[in-house]
């Protein structure tokens, strides 16, 4: 079983009582629990403070970016949290995607998009966890 947030809520996401939290039961009990929380890579805070954080995370953006930052450090509690457990969470990046957000300008496709998404939902037993991922591979924090 695996949930996939759109951390469209941070803070719902980031509580106990958040729709993650309560699905813990359900995943325990699965032969394969995974949480993948969809980020982006304007939440990385290497990438915002870097020299050409302009090329890639875009113009500023003074509540999402931020959210999207608040949502890796929630994956990264949570992965502390259920270290002793079989639960792997992981954030991911979807890219640019084409979407009512941005008036369908992004130049990926939804497919496109929810690939790394796909990528981590099925990782095998052991795969890694508190981890920020694009298809490029890891994500700097």
């Amino acid at each position: 079983m695996t949930v996939v947030t759109s951390g469209a809520s941070t803070i719902g996401t980031a509580t106990r009582s958040s729709f993650s939290w309560a699905m813990l039961p359900l995943l325990g009990r699965s032969a394969s629990p995974r949480i993948v929380n969809m980020s982006s890579g304007v939440g990385s805070l290497t990438r915002q403070s870097g020299p050409d954080g302009d090329t890639t995370t875009g113009p500023v953006a003074v509540a999402y970016a931020p959210s999207k930052s608040f949502l890796n450090a929630v994956t990264l509690q949570y992965a502390r949290e259920l270290a002793n457990t079989k639960i792997l969470i992981n954030c991911a990046c979807p890219g640019f995607v084409a979407t009512d957000l941005n008036g369908f300008r992004g130049v990926r496709t939804p497919q496109e998009g929810a690939a790394t998404a796909i990528r981590l939902a099925t990782l095998p037993d052991g795969g890694p966890t508190g981890g920020f991922f694009e298809d490029a591979g890891v994500v700097p924090w």
